[in-house]
């Protein structure tokens, strides 16, 4: 176990959580809390419009309304807070906070999550930006689909996340997927493995969820134990990709018991790969997960080849990328 009196700041995140990570670390180094340092690294990526699937100019639901999710966690006492599709409202990490630490409750949603931002005093934002609702009529372009297309909104929505054909455009391919599938920039989340210099672990995520998806579609990223979970004693986990195949599989919890059961870091990710292939991907889809344990060990792993994961430590002066573990 790692001394509470000496560890090493760490914060482990996706791809997309840098500017996050520089912020929250000099929180770190100055004293700052675990807790503290994931919620400041959600919110720094969260208020960036460049970032198209979190937040501020998220990618639009079908109907071009921005919904978002977010969940954070306490390893200390297991403590956490969440809300899912929640419009209107921006930081909803600050509002998963709020419920953890305001409410009995984990888990608000819609209208109820607003409600309770309200009560909270935070202030109404549009999350909505042009360059967000330009990507998303671009979509409908891309699929000869109009916004007004006279059919159910359940099949628009499937035909908006749904593959396309690129006729060869090869450099546009995920790896590790079929040729004429499209980069899933329709997937997208940032999340925050954070130890503090107490050897206390804290764990946030957030997102926008699928791009064009189905009105009130919540993936894992707010949900504790598959797209989220914090124990001080074994170690922290969050994921990123097709939510359903983490909350099918239960990801984020699952790899914390393999490491309960005595599994090294490395062996315990394989096994939570093997959980997910168990569940037969479709096209496009992929997981990708982070993980960090109490004495600062950490790793990535993802269902694709060629997946990177960010990590920073106090002794780092930029973060730095490290490659995920393929199945």
């Amino acid at each position: 176990m790692t001394n509470r009196q000496t560890a090493i700041p760490t914060i482990v995140a996706s791809e997309n959580g840098r500017r996050g990570a520089r912020a929250a670390m000099e929180l770190l180094i100055n004293g700052g809390s675990a807790l503290d340092a994931a919620e400041l690294a959600c919110r720094v990526v969260e208020d960036d419009p460049a970032e198209h699937t979190v937040g501020y100019g998220g990618i639009p639901n079908a109907l071009g309304e921005v919904e978002l999710d977010a969940s954070i966690m306490d390893g200390r006492t297991l403590q956490a807070g969440a809300v899912a599709a929640v419009r209107g409202y921006g930081n909803p990490i600050t509002l998963a906070r709020r419920v953890m630490e305001r409410s009995p409750h984990v888990l608000l949603v819609g209208r109820g999550a607003e409600r309770f931002a309200a009560e909270m005093g935070q202030s109404r934002a549009d999350q909505q930006t042009e360059e967000a609702m330009q990507r998303w009529l671009t979509r409908f372009d891309e699929r000869g689909l109009s916004p007004d297309a006279p059919i159910p909104l359940r099949e628009l929505a499937a035909r908006l996340t749904g593959p396309i054909n690129l006729h060869d455009r090869n450099e546009d391919a995920i790896p590790g997927q079929p040729m004429g599938v499209k980069p899933l920039d329709m997937l997208g989340t940032v999340n925050f493995l954070v130890l503090d210099s107490r050897g206390a672990l804290a764990s946030a995520v957030s997102t926008s969820g699928i791009g064009w998806k189905y009105p009130g579609r919540v993936g894992d990223s707010p949900l504790i134990g598959a797209g989220n979970y914090c124990d001080n004693h074994y170690g922290a986990v969050a994921c990123t990709g097709m939510g359903e195949l983490a909350i099918r599989a239960a990801t984020a919890r699952s790899l914390i018991l393999y490491l309960r059961q005595g599994l090294s870091l490395h062996d315990a990710g394989r096994k939570a790969l093997a959980d997910l292939a168990r569940l037969d991907p479709g096209p496009g889809q992929y997981m990708n997960i982070v993980a960090l344990t109490p004495r600062g060990e950490h790793a990535g792993f993802t269902t694709v080849p060629g997946k990177r994961y960010l990590y920073m430590t106090a002794e780092m002066e930029e973060p730095a990328l490290a490659e995920r573990v393929a199945e």
